[in-house]
C-alpha cells in the first residue's frame, strides 16, 4: 500500500494539500472529481443538475472504486464516503487521511455550494451535510488531521509526520 487518499469536506484542502504532498513524496496526484468530469464530459454541477444526485453518486462510486494507481496521492470528492464499495477499495489501496475542519471554518471557506458541484439533497443545509458526513469520514480514516488555524504548510507538515 503506497498510495494516500485525502478525505474531507469541500474546502478542506484535499486538492491543494494533495498536490503539495505528492510533490513532497515524489508521488503522482489524482483528483477523482476531474476523472468524473472527463468520463462524463461535463462539470460536476452539470452532472448533478442533468442526471440527478443519485446517478451522480453512482458515477462517483464507479470511478473511485476503479482507481488503479501506485505511489499516488488521491483526492476524491467529499461525497465519496457515501459509496461503500469505493471506500473499501480506496482503503485497500491507500492510507486514508481525513482533513478535519470545524463547521465554523467550513462556513468561512465555502461560497455557493452549487457552483462547487457539492452533492447534497434538496433542502439540506450545509450544517446537515456536515453532520451527516463527519462520522463517515472518521469511520474510514487511518489518520485524522485537524486543520483549523493551520496554514497550508502546517497541514502538509502534519500529514507528513503522521504517515
Amino acid at each position: 500500500m503506497n498510495n494516500i487518499t485525502l478525505l474531507g469536506m469541500p474546502g478542506a484542502g484535499k486538492s491543494t494539500i494533495g498536490v503539495l504532498l505528492a510533490k513532497a513524496l515524489g508521488y503522482d496526484f489524482l483528483d477523482t472529481d476531474l476523472s468524473i468530469q472527463n468520463r462524463e464530459g461535463m462539470l460536476l454541477r452539470e452532472i448533478i443538475a442533468e442526471k440527478g444526485l443519485e446517478e451522480f453518486k453512482k458515477i462517483e462510486e464507479s470511478v473511485n472504486a476503479s482507481v488503479d494507481v501506485k505511489k499516488t496521492v488521491i483526492a476524491p470528492g467529499g461525497s465519496v464516503i457515501y459509496g461503500e464499495k469505493a471506500m473499501r477499495h480506496l482503503a485497500s489501496i491507500s492510507k486514508v487521511v481525513y482533513l478535519e475542519l470545524s463547521y465554523e471554518e467550513l462556513q468561512r471557506r465555502l461560497g455557493d455550494l452549487t457552483k462547487r458541484g457539492v452533492a447534497f439533497e434538496e433542502g439540506q443545509t450545509l450544517k446537515d451535510l456536515y453532520e451527516e458526513r463527519i462520522p463517515l469520514y472518521k469511520k474510514y480514516a487511518d489518520v485524522l488531521i485537524h486543520t483549523d488555524h493551520l496554514d497550508i504548510g502546517e497541514v502538509l507538515e502534519k500529514v507528513l509526520q503522521n504517515l
